[in-house]
């Protein structure tokens, strides 16, 4: 492959991966709940109030704090993905996801639509055990939880989710190739990661 076709190739891989950041599963996962359930008929102004609230604490503002952090540290993003310096990203983000799961429970917002945050935080606990030992993809296991949140709506809500999860499964194929050329993981933790964001999110919609 010549220098050029490779540098095309990890730039379209860096692009995917900013794409596809971790941190929108909350907000992708509200979005299915609002198009696939009941809940669309839900009130406009309702519908903006639980959106800006996600987005602000799970997405701006975590960006920002670990923004900072790496600028602070004088890291890369590649630098930053490097095991035993993921501890204090993991950290910010779930503190984040706490106060969002608490302002939730403060405006009385659906069980349902906190369950998608709750499932997001159990996705990032559960990536935070393992990558003390082990390093997998947490862009994997985010959207490995939108295909265990789609399985378990199906489930609830009684529709076909075939097409949604041929769509989701082969984006997830394109992430994790992605991650892979990138050099931030191997296919085993591209695979971990998936199946870890899936098993969680499909067991906190429908049990918890």
């Amino acid at each position: 492959m010549s220098n050029t076709n490779s540098s095309r190739l990890i730039l379209a891989a860096k692009i995917i991966s900013m794409i596809f950041t971790p941190f929108y599963l909350p907000l992708v996962g509200i979005a299915l709940l609002f198009t696939l359930s009941y809940m669309n008929m839900l009130p406009m102004g309702y519908k903006l109030l639980v959106v800006t609230i996600v987005y602000l604490l799970t997405i701006l503002i975590p960006t920002f704090f670990i923004h900072l952090y790496r600028r602070h540290r004088g890291w890369t993003m590649l630098q930053l993905g490097h095991r035993r310096r993921r501890l204090v990203p993991y950290a910010i983000s779930m503190t984040c996801y706490l106060l969002c799961i608490w302002l939730m429970y403060y405006y009385n917002i659906y069980h349902f639509i906190n369950i998608i945050v709750i499932a997001a935080l159990l996705i990032q606990a559960a990536s935070l055990l393992i990558n003390v030992w082990w390093k997998i993809s947490t862009h994997t296991a985010a959207i490995g939880g939108v295909v265990g949140a789609i399985m378990a709506f199906a489930e609830l809500f009684r529709f076909n989710p075939v097409w949604w999860l041929c769509l989701a499964i082969f984006f997830s194929g394109v992430l994790g190739t992605a991650r892979i050329i990138l050099r931030q993981h191997s296919l085993g933790q591209v695979v971990a990661g998936f199946f870890v964001g899936m098993g969680c999110a499909f067991f906190a919609i429908l049990y918890l």
